[in-house]
């Protein structure tokens, strides 16, 4: 018997491995994924690479797309889980080819390519598109505050930025002082006096240093003085902003007379703009601001969507502002702009907001284009009406949304686009930070998932486009 087992293991050792992509089932979004990124149009992606064979080849932009598309739409933004997800995951090994980069590279290449990256969920929209998902009959907006990598305590004013920079200043000196005296501090030590003496140092310390970041491999932080500096020259920039501003205006009315040519009544009362920027701006994230949140006060922005009765994010902006007031006539042009690029030329049929939409001379425009607006303009939670908004198109909306017709779309706001913001911003972890990744690139995952739940799989989702690509040929 031990000498059937041993043959048996013989024969077995000269097998070839198994092929992962057995292991995966027909119907794993992972397959969709490859076969989405098939469709797109990749090209801002391979052009920023050299063709004349020099240097490490890199590797195939559409796997580390492809990686990075399933990894977002798995909620995973870390460049380290992906890298480990790579070698213990099935899904990620057959999307990664079974190569597997390491953090860094995943972390340099979303730097590198974060327009581009940003640009696919255009691409998304597009197969959406084509797959009967863009439809605009009902499109409604709606808004969520969501939390930077930065905390509140961190908004400091001009004076406190530079008595912050003066003490750190003060304190290097003192420092500096007590560790070198009268000295300057870079003179060589007497042992570096021959190129024996300085080889054998620099050999010593290299040891030292490797043997340290053995021990201790902490990454290294970024340093606050420099961020310190980028704030005080934004409220720098912004105090230059409003002096010139200022300028220009009164040299406005020193002319008299508007733009029209009517004059102008009595003087108007003078401004003088303020010696020291009065602003306060944030030393970890510069971009965030301070916006009122569901349960009070945060460090953080305003996101927006615009969604249609698929749940299919249709456009995806980031704010500083933290009331919604305004935002309803940027995020429908938005929202068409990307439509148009998808190929879609529809007019949208109605327009849905909540009540913290409300902008008269907006909704006007909007019903101008052709396009009806419902928004309440009382919120769901106050009792009665506002005091003042009586009459006009206020009671016109009223009696819109009380009417069976009116009610009945409106009461698809909530299942339409509360459901997809969800997805977009908490369950799918949008980036903290303004800069590091935008919502369009969680709305290009959320779409996917949208596409591939819509055709049920990985066989229904060639059909419409190729009738020669089947998934057995993947």
């Amino acid at each position: 018997m031990g000498q059937r087992f041993v043959a048996c293991d013989r024969e077995q050792s000269f097998l070839m491995p198994p092929d992962v992509r057995e292991w995966l089932p027909e119907r794993h979004l992972a397959w969709f994924v490859i076969d989405a990124v098939a469709e797109m149009d990749l090209e801002a992606f391979y052009a920023a690479y050299r063709v004349d064979g020099r240097s490490r080849p890199p590797y195939d932009p559409a796997m580390m797309v492809a990686l990075l598309l399933y990894a977002y739409a798995r909620g995973i933004r870390s460049s380290r889980v992906i890298e480990r997800a790579c070698e213990e995951d099935v899904a990620f090994r057959v999307l990664a080819a079974q190569q597997r980069p390491d953090h860094a590279t995943i972390a340099r290449f979303v730097e590198r390519h974060q327009e581009a990256i940003a640009g696919l969920f255009g691409e998304v929209l597009s197969l959406c598109a084509r797959s009967g998902l863009a439809k605009v009959g009902v499109i409604a907006v709606d808004g969520t505050k969501v939390q930077a990598n930065a905390s509140r305590n961190e908004n400091l004013d001009y004076e406190q930025l530079a008595r912050e920079i003066l003490e750190e200043a003060k304190a290097v000196d003192a420092a500096e002082d007590e560790l070198y005296g009268q000295a300057r501090g870079d003179e060589l030590p007497p042992e570096f006096a021959t190129a024996q003496g300085r080889r054998g140092w620099l050999r010593e310390a290299k040891q030292r240093l490797e043997a340290e970041r053995a021990a201790n491999p902490q990454p290294v932080s970024r340093g606050r003085p420099k961020r310190l500096r980028e704030a005080k020259r934004r409220l720098e920039e912004e105090l230059w902003s409003e002096v010139r501003a200022n300028q220009a205006y009164e040299a406005y009315r020193a002319r008299g007379r508007m733009k029209d040519g009517r004059r102008f009544g009595r003087p108007p009362d003078p401004f003088q703009p303020p010696g020291t920027p009065d602003g306060r701006i944030n030393v970890t994230d510069p971009d965030s601001r301070v916006v009122k949140g569901l349960r009070g006060f945060i460090q953080g922005y305003n996101a927006q969507a615009v969604t249609n009765e698929h749940q299919v994010v249709i456009a995806a902006e980031v704010m500083t502002a933290a009331p919604d007031f305004g935002h309803l006539e940027p995020m429908l042009d938005a929202a068409q702009r990307e439509l148009l690029a998808a190929g879609v030329t529809e007019t949208p049929g109605v327009l849905l907001a909540d009540a913290g939409y409300w902008h008269q001379r907006q909704m006007e425009r909007i019903v101008d284009r052709g396009i009806p607006v419902l928004i309440p303009p009382d919120a769901s939670k106050r009792r009665g009406a506002r005091p003042g908004w009586d009459g006009g198109l206020y009671a016109f909306m009223r009696r819109v949304l009380a009417a069976e017709h009116g009610g009945g779309l409106y009461r698809q706001r909530q299942p339409h686009c509360d459901s997809a913001v969800a997805q977009l911003l908490p369950s799918r972890r949008a980036a903290p930070n303004r800069r590091e990744a935008t919502p369009e690139r969680v709305a290009a995952t959320t779409a996917l998932a949208r596409l591939r739940d819509h055709h049920g799989g990985r066989s229904a989702w060639w059909a419409p486009f190729s009738e020669d690509i089947t998934p057995s040929a993947r």
